[in-house]
């Protein structure tokens, strides 16, 4: 019995190396938040992204974004990685300027931003107690959340044309909902031991957080507007 026990339970180095990815990935996730919020203030001090609207700022974005990722993954495993990721950051906060300088523009703008972050730190607080709770393996989540990822993202960009306020809700209330799952399904994956480098785990976490604090702040910034 003892035996069999031991086949499926990961040995005392396996979890020290799993522990020491998470606390890593904990470390990395809370210092992008730096250059996260740099960029977003030099956003709205230099008004840099004012004139990215529309089927330009999509392109800025999206090239900026995957370029980015794409020199993540090629130098994740270097010095280099972590620079990177951190510049990465900065790129993400100077393109979220424009909605931040939207709602911060409101009369209640100030605590509509702050609203939306007690609110991502919640569900991030909430999500990593879940991934510890958890003991089953979520592997099978990930081709479900990928799918909706890619049905966001097809639905955003023919956002950009269509401009329909109900689509832009709807894919917000969506987004929040599919990207808290992929931070649980990220933060299990590094628990379990399918996920060993932390820059690409942070990388992942702090994409959803992203996602999740623009969606927010996109909802409430929309019932803001509403109620002046």
């Amino acid at each position: 019995m003892n035996t069999s026990l031991s086949a499926h339970s990961p040995t005392s180095a396996a979890l020290v190396e799993r522990n020491r990815v998470l606390r890593n990935t904990y470390w990395l996730l809370s210092l992008s938040m730096i250059p996260t919020v740099l960029g977003a203030w030099v956003g709205l001090a230099t008004g840099i992204t004012s004139g990215l609207t529309g089927f330009m700022g999509l392109i800025v974005f999206m090239g900026g974004a995957f370029g980015f990722m794409f020199a993540i993954e090629k130098t994740k495993n270097s010095a280099a990685g972590v620079p990177v990721l951190l510049a990465f950051t900065f790129f993400m906060g100077l393109m979220l300027s424009r909605l931040v300088g939207t709602v911060l523009g409101l009369s209640n703008g100030a605590g509509l931003v702050m609203t939306a972050f007690a609110g991502t730190g919640a569900i991030f607080l909430g999500m990593a107690a879940l991934s510890s709770i958890i003991k089953r393996d979520l592997t099978s989540m990930g081709k479900f959340l990928f799918i909706g990822a890619i049905m966001l993202l097809v639905a955003g960009v023919a956002n950009v044309f269509i401009q329909s306020g109900a689509l832009m809700i709807t894919l917000a209330v969506l987004a929040i909902g599919i990207f808290s799952a992929f931070i649980l399904y990220d933060l299990k994956r590094v628990q379990d031991g399918h996920e060993t480098n932390y820059i690409t785990a942070t990388l992942g976490v702090y994409l959803s957080l992203f996602n999740v604090f623009q969606s927010l702040l996109m909802l409430l910034g929309l019932g803001g507007s509403r109620d002046e």
